[in-house]
């Protein structure tokens, strides 16, 4: 029998049309200007500029004081206790070149780089203290890797990990499997897929970049989406039964920062992931007078598009690590395993020096420390930090 729409019907018909158009017109003029834009640090009640005020009201009054227990730096009390009620934040990002600039990495803590396949790196950034950090737009982000685990792993048994699914081959590279098998999936959890949480905390976003790129380069999420998801869940400093993730946290070790007068000389280092691979190849300038490392990735400046300014940090790692497939199954081989436990050499520059020494990590859970020829441990900048991961034989030049 032939379906005849009346007038009632269509006029409904319409109506709820309209209403869905508009709201997904809002939702996506919000989620693309207002989340878009680069988040003011909010002082005491008031708003700055056009930023609107929101559920982290960061103080950034008074003295700088209070230590980040992840890279040392000070900030002020009020800032302290917009990190104190949560677990550091960690999120894959991708570095494909359609995923540049990326949004929000610059104001991570502490940034781990390694191939994820085929020569293209991808990222672990670690969200927590800094306090431009605590609302912002942060992407593209993608999939899960076995070895990244093992570096979130140092961030308290249960860490929060955001990602978009993950490497589930059967076999040692089998990511989604060993979130389970870690435990991170429970009630006591910590992971935030994408596929269990969905729209709006994640949303595709096909022009931020001013023209549209494949579908795997538009995954966003913002940092204040994923806390809140995290705090709906009793995912906060304190699990559910009542453990903070600092009592399962090592520090590293820190130092002075060195003024220009006392600082080193050394004002280019050169990160080659896979030779002949020049997509991905990393070049840090020093800054002397800032004594701060710039980025610059693929030939280009690397810069956050939130803020429009180059990647800086303090201190640059270099670690060189045993790389093989996975031989997992997986379509051209492309999963890959690095020997993240165990022992290896080392590169650390910070102050314009390098200190040329080895990495330990006992196991997945233990702190990965850098120690220098002396066997003590090397002594880092308070301040950002970003690791490379490498295949050991790699080259590096400084």
């Amino acid at each position: 029998m032939k379906k005849i729409f009346t007038k009632p019907n269509i006029t409904a018909f319409f109506t709820f049309l309209g209403l869905y158009l508009l709201s997904a017109g809002v939702s996506f003029a919000l989620f693309t200007t207002v989340i878009k834009a680069p988040r003011a640090v909010v002082t005491g009640e008031e708003e700055i500029g056009d930023i609107r005020k929101g559920d982290y009201l960061v103080d950034v009054s008074g003295p700088k004081d209070q230590v980040c227990p992840i890279n040392n730096f000070l900030y002020s009390k009020g800032e302290k206790n917009a990190w104190d009620n949560k677990r550091p934040l960690l999120v894959m990002i991708e570095n494909h070149k359609e995923a540049r600039p990326q949004s929000g990495i610059s104001k991570a803590d502490v940034v781990y780089e390694a191939v994820a396949e085929g020569g293209i790196t991808r990222f672990l950034a670690v969200f927590y203290c800094d306090a431009q950090a605590q609302d912002i737009m942060i992407g593209p982000v993608r999939s899960a890797r076995t070895y990244f685990l093992d570096f979130a792993s140092e961030y308290g048994k249960y860490p929060l990990y955001a990602h978009v699914g993950g490497a589930n081959t059967p076999g040692p590279a089998n990511a989604l499997g060993q979130i389970q098998d870690y435990g991170w999936g429970g009630s006591e959890g910590n992971d935030l897929n994408q596929f269990s949480i969905g729209y709006p905390t994640f949303r595709r976003d096909y022009e931020r970049l001013g023209h549209t790129v494949a579908t795997e380069h538009t995954m966003y999420s913002t940092t204040e989406g994923l806390w809140d998801v995290a705090k709906s869940r009793n995912w906060t400093n304190v699990s559910p039964k009542g453990q903070n993730w600092l009592d399962n946290f090592e520090e590293w070790k820190f130092g002075k920062e060195a003024d220009e007068a006392s600082s080193g000389d050394i004002n280019k280092i050169e990160v080659n992931f896979w030779e002949g691979y020049n997509d991905h190849q990393v070049i840090w300038n020093y800054d002397k007078a800032k004594n701060s490392y710039l980025r610059n990735n693929g030939g280009q400046t690397h810069n956050d598009l939130n803020y429009d300014e180059q990647i800086s940090v303090k201190n640059v790692i270099v670690q060189f690590m045993t790389e093989q497939s996975a031989n997992d199954g997986y379509k051209n081989n492309l999963h890959l395993l690095y020997g993240t436990t165990g022992k290896g050499k080392t590169l650390v520059f910070n102050n314009g020096e390098v200190v040329t020494g080895t990495w330990e990590k006992e196991s997945r859970t233990d702190r990965t420390k850098f120690y220098g020829a002396s066997g003590k441990e090397t002594p880092l900048v308070p301040g950002k930090i970003w690791i490379e991961i490498v295949p050991k034989g790699s080259k590096v030049d400084y």
